[in-house]
This record gives C-alpha cells, sequence and structure tokens, in this order.
C-alpha cells in the first residue's frame, strides 16, 4: 500500500470480545486506497494472554499509545483513530491524554464516554470477565442485522471473553482539548436523527457528543457490526472520514 504525504495513519479498534481479526475484510477493502491502516487487539482481548481477564482500561490505553509511538505518529502527523463499540472506553481516555496525536476520530455506531462514566458499573466485583452472551440475548442489547450464519459461528468461535475491570472501571478525564478533536460519528443500528436527539437530550450514552466543536455525522443502516454486514461501504466512510481528516 502506498502513503502519501498528506494521509493520516488509520488505526482500527474493535469493540467488547473482538481483536485486529474483526477489520480484516474492511481491511481488504482499503488496501487499495493510499491510507496506511493498522487493526489492532486490545490488551485483555488476546485468548493467549494467560493474565487477560485481569487487564484494565489503563493497559488498554497504554498499548494504544504504544502503537501510535512505534507508528511514528506525533503531533505533526497525527493519527484518525477508528473505534467501534466498545472500543470507546480505551479511545476517550486516549483522546483525552493526548489528544495532540489524534487528527480525526470515527467513531463506528459509538461515541464518546462522558466524565465519570464506566461501561458497566454494577458488573460483579467477583466476576472475572463476561464472555460472549448467547445471540438472542445480545440481539435484544445490539441489533445483530446483516450477520449471516457464517459470520455469526466465527463472532462465536473467536470472540474472547471482556475483562472485569475493563467494563467496570470509571473513564476519568479532564481535558476539554479533546473535544475539539474533529470527530466522525457513523450511525448503523441507530439513526443519526435518533444519536443527536439523545445526544440534545442528555442521554448518558451520547451525551457527550452535545460537547463536540466539529462533527460530521454518516448513516450506514445496518447492524451493530458494520465491518461484517457492510465492509466495503464502512471502508469508504473511513476513507471518506481521512481525506477531511486535516
Amino acid at each position: 500500500m502506498t502513503t502519501t504525504t498528506n494521509s493520516p495513519t488509520i488505526v482500527l479498534i474493535a469493540g467488547h470480545w473482538l481483536g485486529a481479526w474483526a477489520w480484516d475484510e474492511v481491511l481488504e477493502n482499503l488496501e487499495t486506497d493510499h491510507a496506511r491502516a493498522v487493526a489492532v487487539t486490545l490488551p485483555g482481548l488476546d485468548g493467549d494472554d494467560s493474565a487477560r481477564s485481569t487487564r484494565t482500561l489503563d493497559d488498554q490505553v497504554e498499548a494504544i499509545e504504544d502503537l501510535l509511538a512505534r507508528l511514528d505518529v506525533s503531533e505533526e502527523r497525527p493519527a484518525m483513530l477508528v473505534a467501534h463499540s466498545g472500543a470507546n472506553g480505551p479511545v476517550s481516555l486516549v483522546l483525552d491524554r493526548r489528544p495532540e496525536l489524534v487528527q480525526r476520530v470515527v467513531w463506528v455506531d459509538s461515541g464518546p464516554m462522558a466524565n465519570g462514566s464506566a461501561f458497566a458499573p454494577d458488573f460483579p466485583e467477583g466476576a472475572e470477565e463476561l464472555p460472549l452472551p448467547p445471540f438472542d440475548v445480545l440481539a435484544e442489547q445490539a441489533s445483530l442485522e446483516g450477520l449471516s450464519t457464517e459470520v455469526l459461528e466465527r463472532f462465536r468461535s473467536r470472540a474472547v471473553p471482556e475483562p472485569g475491570p475493563v467494563i467496570r472501571q470509571t473513564v476519568e478525564l479532564t481535558n476539554d482539548a479533546r473535544r475539539a478533536v474533529p470527530t466522525t460519528l457513523v450511525c448503523c443500528s441507530i439513526s443519526s436523527e435518533q444519536v443527536l436527539e439523545m445526544a440534545r437530550g442528555g442521554h448518558p450514552m451520547f451525551a457527550e457528543v452535545a460537547n463536540l466543536e466539529t462533527l460530521d455525522v454518516v448513516d450506514l443502516p445496518t447492524g451493530h457490526w458494520p465491518m461484517w454486514s457492510r465492509p466495503g461501504d464502512l471502508a469508504e466512510v473511513i476513507r471518506s472520514a481521512a481525506s477531511r481528516a486535516g
């Protein structure tokens, strides 16, 4: 893949239970473009890590920051972060701690977390991890629209339980500069109209959206996992966001 001077490095970060493998089809579609794209498996989501259930949000933030350093990302050459679903915790913290390293953030069926929030604050302290639920249970929480039987089987076979500390940990945000990072919301299972209405109404899931200084909104109607249901279209959205990253 060739890279132009003005093209930011794209870092793809999947949500709960998923590793870098979740982005394979999106990466295939991006490979014909000029952008340099890299998918990451966060600490706690590597099935070969014997200590994965003890990993924390801070471990995940450190891993993202270390990756950015290895990719030679700097204030002069910032990256574009693409965060799907539950990756909003570590990515919100990276934006808070190192906003100068992020040229644009793309939230895929997700959005920035608010200060003092946690994904599952009531998750029992004694529970080490959250396995992928049965699909009939999961479908009550997030749309499975567009996912074939084959895709669901792959999801089930490759999913890694989410570490308890990650979903319990409260996100502490102090740097308002995070809100100045240009942002793209990719709305899939919830329409942009609904998302913006919830943001204006102060809904906990999207309240922070109302505080963003530069916001683009893209509707990509499908289920909660567009990297599998509409990988080519999602790649095009990411490519377009990268072209506006500056």
